[in-house]
C-alpha cells in the first residue's frame, strides 16, 4: 500500500518528465549529439547510487559477515549484475556505462567532455569539487550534486528512494518516448547500439529490476512512516532534478538551433 501512495504523491512529477517538450527537440543528428552528451552524465552517476546500495546492503569488505537482510542483499546483487555485467549487441560483457558510450561513439557523438570531467574527479578525489569546477551547465551540476549529497548522507532508504522512483520505476516509460523519437527522426542512421542500450534497459527495468527495486524499499521501510516520508521527499526531489537535467538539454539544443539560424 506504500509504494502505491508515494506513487500517487509523485505522479506530478513523473508525467511532466514523460511529457516534457525535449522529446520533439531531437531532430537533427547535432540535436541526437547534444542529448547524448549531456544525458551521459546521468549514466554514469546512476552506477554510482547503484554500487553505493550495494556497499551498504551487501559485505564488499574482508574479512566477509552476512549483511542482515538476506532479501535486500539478494535484490542489489540481481540488479549490479546486469548492470554492470549486461551482454552487449554483439555478446561482450560490459557495464551499461560501457555500452552507453560505444553507443555515442558509434554515431559520433563526442566523448572528451565526459573523460575530461572524470579525470577531473580522479584528480581532485572530491566529485563535489569536480561538478563546482566543471563548465556543465548548472542544472546538470544540481543533478549530480544531488546523486553524490544522497549517497553522501548515507541512509539507505534515501538512496534506495532515488535509485528506484528517480531511475528503475521512471526509465521505461521515459526511454520508451526517447526510442520512438529516434525510429522516427533518424530512421537510415545506425543506432544499432544506441537502440539496443534503450531497450535492453526497457526490459530490464519494466520486467525485473523496477519490481526487485520497489521490493527493496519495502524491506528497507517496513512500517516505519519517518522512513517512507523521506523516500517520498527524496523521490520528488529525484524527479524535479531529473526535470531540471532535461530542461538543461533543451535549452542547448535550442541555444545551438539559434547559432545555425
Amino acid at each position: 500500500m506504500k509504494i502505491a501512495e508515494i506513487n500517487s504523491k509523485i505522479k506530478y512529477q513523473k508525467e511532466s518528465l514523460l511529457k516534457h517538450s525535449l522529446y520533439d527537440k531531437v531532430k537533427t543528428i547535432e540535436d541526437l549529439h547534444q542529448f547524448l552528451e549531456c544525458h551521459v552524465y546521468a549514466v554514469w552517476d546512476f552506477m554510482s547510487l547503484l554500487k553505493a546500495l550495494q556497499s551498504k546492503l551487501t559485505c564488499t569488505t574482508t574479512p566477509w559477515f552476512a549483511t542482515e537482510n538476506t532479501q535486500t542483499r539478494y535484490l542489489i546483487n540481481e540488479i549490479v549484475l546486469a548492470e554492470e555485467s549486461d551482454l552487449t549487441i554483439d555478446g561482450r560483457r560490459l557495464s551499461h556505462f560501457e555500452m552507453y558510450i560505444e553507443a555515442m561513439q558509434s554515431c559520433g557523438a563526442q566523448t572528451n567532455g565526459l573523460n575530461n570531467f572524470l579525470h577531473h574527479v580522479i584528480e581532485t578525489k572530491n566529485v563535489f569539487i569536480a561538478i563546482k569546477q566543471s563548465d556543465l551547465h548548472p542544472n546538470i551540476k544540481d543533478f549530480l550534486d544531488f546523486t553524490f549529497r544522497i549517497i553522501e548522507e548515507g541512509k539507505i532508504h534515501k538512496i534506495a528512494a532515488a535509485f528506484t522512483f528517480g531511475r528503475e520505476d521512471l526509465i521505461p516509460n521515459m526511454f520508451t518516448e526517447i526510442l520512438k523519437n529516434f525510429q522516427r527522426n533518424f530512421p537510415e542512421t545506425d543506432l544499432s547500439k544506441l537502440i539496443y542500450y534503450f531497450e535492453r534497459h526497457i526490459e530490464l527495468d519494466a520486467d525485473e529490476h523496477g519490481p526487485m527495486a520497489m521490493q527493496m524499499i519495502t524491506e528497507l521501510c517496513k512500517d516505519d512512516d519517518q522512513k517512507w516520508n523521506d523516500v517520498e521527499e527524496t523521490s520528488i526531489l529525484a524527479l524535479e532534478k531529473r526535470k531540471g537535467l532535461w530542461d538543461a538539454i533543451e535549452e542547448k539544443i535550442e541555444a545551438n538551433l539559434e547559432l545555425v539560424n
